[in-house]
């Protein structure tokens, strides 16, 4: 098991690479199961601020994709992945084994840094969003490619852009993601725990 904290985001500037370097480094290293986490927006008043839920799948907006540019040698040769089945089915429902109240809903990346504006919340709730942000994506797009399992966790620190009506702030994020550290760790863990168990099996 490889555990990463923190990441690159797009709009620290640095390229598309360094976003997903640390996925691709996992992946040469032998991890063939990559468990993401991210804060989000949140289009579901019913789940509300501070609930869990699994990505089912993704809409990427960030107008980036880790694949873009000449083709790389092997094992990184081939850039038309499917993405079909990007957040595997067989994991989310180990992780529904583990808590049967979590979520599922589909994540629209945005690039960021700033939040989303009520008319785009308004198109995303369109596309069928139920969650926003500004991470994940190219992540999943690179451990895709990279022939990893994925999941990805999302914990919805607010209610998304013209929804409740009050302003968003960095701190609110911050502030809900550490009230809910402990919870959200808990359940990590058992959600591994149970993945390991699932993966003696076969």
């Amino acid at each position: 098991m490889l555990l990463l904290t923190g990441r690159t985001h797009l709009y620290e500037g640095h390229g598309v690479n360094s976003v997903v370097h640390a996925v691709r480094t996992a992946a040469f290293a032998g991890c063939k199961t990559l468990v993401l986490t991210n804060a989000a927006g949140c289009l579901r008043q019913d789940w509300g601020v501070g609930a869990t839920a699994l990505i089912s799948d993704h809409i990427n907006l960030t107008g980036f994709s880790p694949l873009t540019g000449a083709d790389a040698p092997a094992p990184l040769h081939g850039r038309f992945v499917d993405l079909t089945d990007a957040y595997s089915l067989r994991l989310r429902k180990i992780a529904h084994q583990v808590d049967s109240t979590l979520h599922e809903g589909i994540y629209m990346g945005f690039h960021g840094p700033h939040f989303e504006t009520p008319a785009e919340i308004r198109a995303a709730r369109i596309w069928g969003a139920d969650l926003v942000g500004m991470s994940t994506v190219m992540e999943t797009i690179a451990a895709r490619h990279m022939g990893m399992e994925v999941l990805a966790l999302s914990l919805a620190t607010n209610l998304a852009a013209g929804i409740s009506g009050e302003k968003l702030s960095g701190e609110e994020v911050l502030a809900i993601g550490k009230a809910s550290a402990t919870r959200v760790g808990g359940l990590l863990a058992n959600i591994l725990k149970q993945i390991d168990i699932e993966s003696q099996k076969s």
